[in-house]
């Protein structure tokens, strides 16, 4: 088994370190979701920690790492008798963002369960990650029902498998961590809350730096073993100084002014519900405790809000995570107390400071320098031909759209826009499994069972079942879609109160892309050709960017828009052969520019008819003389057009059921 790279030899990132080890001294503290772009070594640093937490004694034998002073009484390896148990490293599990609902739980042994009644149960990960670590990577990634599962194990402490009437109940508390890359999505509201703390990682644009991350990572790669004993000093004493401050922890002090501070700064970011008080208050605990101290002290509690509101505050997808820093620093003054006060203390950000950071020296192996702010992109950039630039607007306020779904039954991935042939929803039949049985179809199985009884000996009232009678149930649930925007920002959608309705229809539609965990993309067309300004991605945050900075003006290439948008989809079938297209059209159907560019255009939405793409057209011709020619745009389009009020959820009733029936027509 490799090494893993030392947690002291990492370079930077001092508050990915801290959160860290604020975990580890109190685990209560909820876990950490640590974002950054890709390799600033978020997985380096959540692996190295493992290394550092105490033995955890143990039961002998017991699957479920029961703790021999208090076992689990319902423990499927139980029941235990308290006395001494072993001692074994504590373990990080690590979830793969693919893994089966089987593998996540455990598994039941249904064959033995219907036929001798025998609960023959196989632990999961999340019994493995019992009193340990549960470390996703990707973790914006995962399926639903996974984090639903994940959700319900966290809130609980204990994990519940059931398989047609056998359920199987077992302890499951761990540390949650978890990596994401925001570039590629993000997390649902109910799982971004359950993380006590989250950090930003960057990477480091100091050379120096730089240079050193790479001499040490060189030094390890080279050869493990020498490296880890080169730092096995510096990780004796840090692994020392957590046993410490876990022994100190009960001993701190959370004095009354300490809460006022707390529940003051939660209240003034506007978070939602209680968990955020609760988590900044065992934060500062255990900031207090990490530093050695019995009292928490002002600069406790304004490292705990910067670790844990970030990501409580977002009021939409959209917003970007962070704290305004002077407003914190606002609220703490104006409820300091007397045992909340850090005038005489040290320097908050030091070394030495409430959150005792590590020394400068080491910390993640990332690096620590600033992100770098997100360029405007493609659909930023002027354009020299086509007609006068105007300047972007912003988009007017989202509001909740009505569904839009793609016709017929797919097999893409997991969402919640289309129907879909799934692993989970309601039941639909039955069929022979093809691999592990998964989803048992009690009813098909005990009839595809019952003629053969008399023939296998049957004597008793028990049913006697082999493997060949198992059934499968197949069930149907709901898929993510590909939903590509293709918008028209010509000069004849550029009057800026019309392009600001026109912006705010597709943030909305964004919105919904996010909550029904589509992929989207986004072609825009203006001037002399079109473009793509976000190809497609599970990050619906860079479509709304690339949407803020989307300037208007030109002739309208409504020909190329559409071609571009069919190669756009070519290519992703290519790469993504089960995930269904549904193409949205943000157009008030004029085109001009070139010789018969309403031919052309009727010419390119053929080649969508012809395949059976999905699509809709948000018609956003507006004033008393309309041409409808975006209603006749969405007819060749073998669509729908709906107007920008049409689109509002509460506008109208039958929007999905125009376009499933101008599809079957």
């Amino acid at each position: 088994m490799s090494r893993p790279y030392p947690f002291t030899a990492l370079v930077g990132q001092d508050s990915l370190r801290l959160a860290l080890l604020l975990n580890a001294v109190s685990p209560a503290v909820g876990g950490v979701l640590v974002r950054g772009e890709k390799g600033t070594a978020k997985s380096t640093a959540v692996r190295a920690l493992s290394a550092l937490l105490p033995a955890v004694a143990v039961v002998p034998g017991c699957r479920f790492s029961c703790d021999p002073a208090s076992p689990d009484p319902s423990c499927p390896d139980g029941p235990h008798e308290a006395g001494t148990g072993t001692e074994r490293p504590a373990r990080m599990v690590e979830l793969p963002v693919g893994a089966s609902e089987d593998r996540l739980v455990g598994a039941l042994d249904i064959e033995r369960a219907l036929a001798e009644g025998v609960k023959a149960f196989e632990p999961g990960l999340l019994a493995d990650a019992h009193r340990g670590i549960l470390y996703v990577d990707e973790v914006n990634l995962l399926h639903d029902h996974l984090v639903d599962l994940l959700l319900d194990a966290a809130a609980m402490g204990a994990s519940y498998v059931e398989r047609e009437g056998v359920s199987v109940r077992h302890a499951s508390k761990f540390l949650l961590v978890g990596t994401m890359n925001p570039e590629e999505g993000e997390l649902r509201p109910q799982l971004l809350d359950r993380f006590g703390l989250t950090v930003e990682v960057a990477a480091s644009r100091e050379p120096e730096q730089r240079v050193e991350v790479v001499r040490r990572r060189l030094a390890y790669d080279d050869d493990p073993a020498a490296f880890a004993a080169r730092w096995a000093g510096e990780e004796a004493a840090v692994r020392q100084r957590i046993v410490a401050a876990r022994a100190l922890l009960p001993s701190v002090r959370l004095g009354d002014g300490a809460l006022k501070q707390i529940a003051a700064t939660c209240a003034a970011f506007e978070v939602d519900g209680m968990r955020a008080d609760i988590v900044m208050a065992r934060t500062a605990t255990a900031l207090a405790a990490w530093a050695g101290r019995t009292d928490v002290l002002a600069e406790d509690v304004r490292q705990a809000a910067l670790l844990a509101l970030p990501h409580r505050r977002r009021r939409n997808p959209f917003d970007a995570p962070g704290l305004d820093e002077d407003k914190l620093d606002e609220t703490l003054e104006q409820f300091s107390g007397d045992d909340a006060d850090g005038d005489d203390d040290p320097d908050p950000d030091g070394p030495g400071g409430g959150g005792g950071q590590p020394a400068p020296d080491s910390g993640p192996q990332g690096d620590g320098g600033d992100a770098a702010q997100p360029e405007a992109g493609e659909g930023g950039q002027p354009q020299a031909s086509g007609g006068q630039e105007q300047s972007a607007v912003r988009a007017a306020e989202p509001f909740r759209t009505r569904v839009l779904s793609v016709p017929g039954i797919g097999e893409g991935a997991a969402g919640r826009r289309s129907r879909a042939r799934t692993e989970h929803g309601r039941t639909t039949g039955a069929r022979r499994p093809q691999g592990a049985l998964t989803k048992l179809h009690l009813a098909a199985t005990v009839q595809a069972a019952a003629p053969h009884q008399r023939a296998r000996g049957r004597s008793g009232p028990g049913l006697v079942v082999r493997r060949d009678d198992l059934r499968q149930a197949t069930r149907e649930g709901r898929e993510g879609n590909l939903v590509l925007f293709v918008v028209d920002a010509s000069g004849s959608m550029a009057a800026r109160q019309r392009m600001s309705a026109v912006k705010g229809a597709v943030l909305s539609l964004l919105l919904d892309a996010y909550q029904r965990r589509d992929k989207v993309g986004l072609v825009t067309f203006r001037g002399a050709a079109a473009e793509v300004a976000l190809p497609p991605t599970s990050s619906v945050d860079a479509a709304a960017v690339r949407l803020e900075s989307l300037p208007t003006g030109g002739r309208t290439p409504l020909a190329a828009g559409l071609l571009k948008a069919h190669e756009v989809l070519r290519v992703e079938r290519l790469r993504d052969p089960a995930r269904r297209p549904l193409v949205v059209v943000v157009t008030d159907g004029r085109a001009t520019g070139g010789p018969e560019p309403l031919l052309l255009a009727s010419r390119a939405a053929g080649l969508f008819a012809a395949e059976g793409v999905a699509s809709v057209v948000v018609d956003c011709e507006s004033g008393p003389v309309r041409l409808g020619l975006a209603g006749k745009l969405a007819g060749e389009l073998g669509g729908t057009a709906v107007t920008l009020d049409e689109l509002r959820a509460d506008s109208i009733a039958g929007l999905v059921k125009g376009i499933q029936s101008r599809r079957a027509a």
